[in-house]
């Protein structure tokens, strides 16, 4: 009877790699756009229910809370919503989720790209990418 090889490594033979950094920081910004939503949720709620804002509006703030998603409805008051807080709060998001979707892109990539220099230009591409609208969204939030 042939005994199978265990596919797992030893505690001892575990380590901090560049590879379980990277899903470390998946699983982290994952977590970090979890609250980030649910801080903007609860202050596009309790700023909704002050100004009289309609569900379609509350969410889309939610998800995204820049001033320029609530200074075409009808709220009359849009100094609440224009606090370095809330800017913070957008750029940190913006921040997360790009760096989160972008790891995703890279690791769907290598999962097909067989050449390592291949996957070495993707990743640079995408680092590049990722840097470019991280510099964009942050600066729509912070100008508009």
């Amino acid at each position: 009877m042939a005994t199978t090889k265990s596919r797992t490594l030893p505690l001892t033979k575990r380590g901090l790699n560049f590879e379980m950094f990277m899903w470390m920081i998946t699983r982290l910004t994952a977590l970090a756009m979890y609250g980030l939503i649910l801080i903007a949720v609860i202050g596009a709620l309790i700023m909704g229910a002050r100004t009289q804002m309609n569900l379609a509006d509350v969410m889309r703030w939610a998800f995204m809370p820049n001033v320029t998603h609530v200074q075409d409805t009808n709220v009359p008051d849009l100094a609440p919503w224009s606090t370095p807080f809330w800017k913070l709060t957008a750029s940190a998001l913006l921040l997360v989720a790009t760096a989160h979707g972008v790891h995703g892109l890279v690791v769907i990539c290598d999962d097909y790209i067989v050449s390592s220099r291949g996957r070495q230009i993707v990743r640079w591409i995408s680092i590049a990418f990722m840097l470019t609208m991280m510099s964009i969204g942050a600066y729509l939030i912070w100008t508009s």
